[in-house]
């Protein structure tokens, strides 16, 4: 799944370390979505949308 996640993710000047922080996740798991490794649960990718202010639709897509 692609994402816009490192993108936003740099607009709002976040490290990875920050985001993952903000979300409770590890920074592993930030970079993981980034370089399309993983797939966030659908709770992960809400919580996502949540904290940018955007449908997670807007920030995945589809391959």
């Amino acid at each position: 799944m692609k994402s816009r996640l490192k993108v936003l993710r740099a607009e709002h000047d976040l490290s990875q370390a920050a985001l993952a922080e903000k979300l409770e996740v590890s920074r592993q798991t930030i970079n993981a979505i980034e370089k399309e490794k993983y797939d966030p649960s659908l709770p992960l990718a809400f919580k996502i949308g949540r904290l940018f202010g955007m449908p997670i639709e807007d920030i995945f897509m589809e391959d």
